[in-house]
């Protein structure tokens, strides 16, 4: 894989005359959004590596690539180029602009969480992420779902979920004032999940590996596919799901604090936010693992 930083990606695009409004659109509207919820300095693009060109049979591009994602120890994200990868050209610019700003606004959200450190030894220990925290052996705050839930109390799930709603709510709103609109083939299916409007229907047929390979250009796009819908499933669907159960009639609200608690890792106005709706302790009460230890007193 070929990978160059998101910033010289963005001025070749320009140079050869390529579209990419939609990511400078975006990241014009990022900038006051974040502020509001407390990040006040983007993830550099000199940190976000692109892949764009891969000499894999067929390899496919974007958001649900292996292995893409932020890198906290480095911090350095690690992105492709949505589409097929052979030419290192975007063979639809203007959707791979909208997908770059979709994983960079992803991005952005995990670059700016607060996070602590410890030196045990000579191993750097993450002890808290966001708003989930871990002890040294590796016990986290909260416990995995139960297989196949279709809701979540997992922090680590919960943070994720937060992160892609508000990226793919930028992704949507920046398609809306552009008029961009893909309704048919891989295409189709790639626009709406990066604008948070796949459907019931759209799971249901991407559950069918023989609907995925009609629809997918070669093999490793249908892998895409797969990984669409299961980070769908196992991601976004749950975290929607804890915000109707949670949430109830302020879905947006408890979003809203949870980001602002990721990016400044204090909990007081989360847990002020669910006390006054569900009673003291609440964040103890829905998220705490009861094999998480509590901290010894001296």
């Amino acid at each position: 894989m070929t990978f160059r930083p998101l910033s010289r990606v963005l001025t070749d695009w320009s140079e050869a005359g390529l579209d990419a409004r939609p990511f400078r659109a975006g990241l014009a509207l990022l900038r006051p959004r974040y502020a509001g919820l407390g990040l006040r300095r983007l993830l550099p693009l000199d940190r976000v590596m692109a892949g764009v060109r891969s000499e894999r049979e067929g390899a496919y591009g974007g958001f649900h690539h292996p292995d893409q994602g932020y890198r906290h120890l480095h911090m350095r994200a690690l992105i492709t180029v949505s589409g097929p990868l052979a030419s290192g050209t975007p063979e639809d610019p203007e959707l791979a602009a909208l997908d770059l700003l979709r994983a960079y606004a992803h991005d952005c959200l995990h670059y700016g969480s607060f996070r602590s450190y410890r030196l045990r030894g000579d191993e750097i220990v993450r002890t808290q992420y966001g708003v989930n925290f871990r002890r040294h052996d590796g016990r986290t705050y909260s416990a995995p779902d139960l297989a196949g839930s279709p809701n979540t109390r997992n922090l680590g799930v919960i943070m994720e979920g937060a992160c892609d709603r508000e990226a793919r709510a930028v992704t949507r709103r920046i398609a809306r004032r552009l008029a961009i609109v893909r309704a048919e083939g891989m295409s189709a299916y790639v626009f709406r999940d990066m604008t948070g409007t796949l459907t019931t229907a759209d799971m249901a047929a991407l559950a069918r590996p023989a609907y995925r390979a009609a629809h997918a250009p070669a093999e490793p796009a249908a892998i895409f596919l797969e990984s669409m819908k299961a980070y769908q499933e196992s991601v976004n669907a749950r975290y929607v799901r804890f915000l109707a159960d949670v949430g109830r009639g302020e879905a947006a609200g408890l979003h809203a604090a949870l980001l602002r608690a990721m990016l400044s890792g204090s909990l007081a106005g989360l847990s002020a936010w669910l006390d006054r709706r569900h009673g003291p302790r609440s964040f103890a009460a829905l998220f705490l693992n009861p094999g998480y230890p509590a901290r010894s007193r001296r």
